[in-house]
């Protein structure tokens, strides 16, 4: 069995088929009863998040596999198989591998770096393993996946990004207010990207902060925490009237911030301008917003572009972190090969020492008249050369790379030497 995914993100998905797309716990449990009634899948993992939606699986092959993932999506979430086809991608084998380190490493995310997609990758896996959807191809590289996260987090300084994505939305900030002392600022959400808004525009010296959240008691926790006024989100478009600043971090799937309430807020603000840093994914503001006069804004997409130009250690952490996704992908890899081998390789070296104790019962009444030593050093020699005919043609075979090669080889070597077991 192979393993195969099949995904839609961001990259070239609407939000709205995002959000038709992603699973509910309800959800999740009817769709992993219905994978398992398809029969080209064997394994199943979904990954569902606010930006991506993905099933990872093991299969026979990828021609079947597709279909079953696609109907497996079709299916599930009611969407028509034609609103897919532009946006859906597949992954088979190493490539996939290569793909979900990369998400758990936080490298596929619009936000460079953050660190939630590690634990959602691992969530879900735990959720497929407690439907019991996971089995041992699965579980190994989603657990090697979380590893290679793990090491780009510790090794690299990409978990630090969003904080450069508020700093730099900071610096746009100043750049089109003409500077931010005395600024009003608003930050819409109470999350850990709010946190960091917050935290630093404090830094910055500007106020007053206020925070606005759908939840009260969050807003007033996080107020609390950070000597910041709070509110919900009635008082939004006040709000939207005399800031300067609004720096948006929600996990809301729809629009928190729409054109007509920020247009109605640019009447009342008679040309003065204001700055709308979104920061969500999905985004929080409705980008036709932007096109108000007097109305600057700014989403993570074109945060993370200006990352890219004016932030050289950002560039040398992406280089490290693809460099630890290829390393361990290859040590992943190379442990599945060997795991699938396995078998062969010990029929092999079974065969090969029947062989010899064959050839040694076979002339033993030669042997007689040697001494256990000599003996002892005929079996040895014996052993010696069964190793060294076996040693090329193993190394050789765990040296093949790309599976199905593997699996011609395996079956020729078995073949022509004899073992029963099947190395697929």
């Amino acid at each position: 069995m192979a393993v195969l995914t099949l995904g839609i993100s961001y990259r070239r998905a609407s939000i709205d088929l995002l959000e038709r797309l992603a699973f509910t716990d309800d959800d999740l449990t009817k769709a992993y009863r219905h994978a398992s009634d398809l029969d080209a899948l064997g394994e199943t993992v979904i990954l569902s998040t606010c930006n991506r939606v993905e099933v990872y699986a093991s299969t026979p092959s990828y021609h079947a596999g597709f279909l079953a993932l696609k109907r497996l999506l079709t299916e599930t979430r009611g969407v028509a198989a034609d609103e897919l086809a532009e946006p859906l991608y597949s992954h088979w084998e190493r490539d996939a591998a290569e793909h979900l380190f990369a998400v758990a490493a936080g490298l596929d995310s619009m936000v460079l770096g953050e660190t939630q997609i590690h634990a959602q990758v691992r969530e879900a896996l735990r959720r497929a393993e407690g439907e019991e959807a996971a089995g041992p191809s699965l579980t190994g590289l989603f657990h090697a996946a979380t590893r290679a996260g793990r090491r780009v987090r510790q090794e690299t300084s990409l978990g630090a990004a969003p904080d450069a994505f508020v700093a730099l939305g900071t610096d746009v900030a100043r750049d089109a207010l003409g500077g931010l002392a005395g600024r009003d600022a608003v930050v819409i959400g109470a999350g850990q990207m709010a946190s960091l808004a917050v935290t630093h525009l404090r830094r910055e010296g500007i106020g007053p902060v206020r925070i606005l959240n759908r939840s009260l008691e969050h807003a007033r926790t996080l107020a609390e925490r950070t000597d910041a006024e709070h509110g919900d989100l009635n008082a939004l478009p006040d709000a939207l009237r005399h800031a300067d600043l609004v720096m948006c971090a929600t996990g809301a799937a729809g629009f928190v911030i729409r054109e007509d309430v920020v247009r109605d807020a640019s009447i009342a603000r008679a040309g003065r301008p204001i700055v709308l840093l979104d920061l969500a994914v999905p985004r929080d503001v409705e980008p036709s917003a932007g096109a108000i006069e007097g109305v600057r804004l700014v989403d993570v997409a074109a945060l993370r572009e200006r990352l890219a130009d004016v932030d050289g250690d950002t560039a040398a952490n992406i280089a490290h972190a693809d460099q630890i996704v290829t390393e361990e992908v290859g040590r992943y890899v190379a442990r599945r090969r060997a795991d699938a081998l396995a078998p062969l390789i010990r029929a092999l070296r079974r065969r090969g020492d029947e062989i010899m104790s064959a050839e040694l019962q076979r002339h033993a009444s030669r042997l007689t008249r040697l001494t256990l030593d000599e003996r002892a050093a005929v079996e040895a020699l014996a052993r010696g050369i069964v190793a060294k005919l076996l040693h090329d043609p193993i190394v050789g075979l765990k040296e093949r790379g790309e599976p199905e090669t593997q699996k011609l080889h395996a079956k020729v070597l078995a073949e022509l030497l004899g073992p029963d077991p099947d190395p697929s």
